[in-house]
């Protein structure tokens, strides 16, 4: 009787062995690949909207307004260190009056190097070079305009939310030099601060 039973259990094991082999087996887990990280190499353009602040001197105008324009510009990178070339171009709504003197910044652009450190998709970096832009005296009876050439520094950070497509923000401190105009009678110096937010695409 024992071998019977014993006899019956080895056959529902071996035919439960069976079953189960013949059942679909369950998908293996899934990983997501890493993202990849940001490739900065390249040719980039863009446009940018922002805010510039500054002080003309020998007077007591401080002009200051929305700017915003377009830039483009070209990257290399080696790992993770990334170095480049930018130039903008702005219009610019700064102005200041104090009697009887009206100052204004129509417009400026630059011509700058760029270079940075970038971590994943995201690039942190200095910039500097040249700045030139025209500045505007006005008083009651003249108006004189004067294309001024200087110097601008300063630092940003740009994120990659796409593999085409980065956005940044930005500082510059711009010095547009010094000029001497007819309808203050004196050397005018113009110094400017803009700070700005921008949207690039990489090709």
């Amino acid at each position: 009787m024992k071998k019977t039973i014993l006899a019956l259990g080895l056959v529902a094991m071996t035919a439960s062995a069976a079953a189960a082999a013949d059942l679909p087996r369950s998908p293996a887990p899934y990983y997501a690949p890493a993202a990849a990280g940001f490739n900065w190499g390249g040719a980039y353009v863009g446009a940018n909207l922002g805010y510039n602040w500054g002080k003309v001197s020998n007077s007591n105008t401080s002009p200051s307004g929305l700017e915003g324009g377009v830039q483009g510009g070209y990257n290399w990178q080696n790992g993770q260190f990334v170095f480049g070339a930018e130039t903008d171009l702005q219009l610019s709504g700064s102005e200041d009056t104090f009697a009887p003197f009206k100052f204004s910044n129509p417009w400026f652009g630059t011509l700058r190097g760029r270079g940075g450190f970038a971590y994943s998709n995201f690039l942190f970096y200095l910039t500097a070079g040249l700045a030139y832009g025209n500045v505007k005296a006005e008083s009651a009876f003249l108006s004189e305009s004067r294309t001024q050439l200087g110097w601008t520094v300063g630092l940003g950070g740009e994120m990659g939310i796409s593999q085409n497509w980065s956005a940044k923000l930005e500082y510059l401190y711009m010095d547009l030099g010094s000029r001497t105009y007819s309808v203050t009678g004196t050397s005018n110096a113009f110094h400017d601060n803009v700070l700005r937010v921008g949207l690039n695409y990489h090709f």
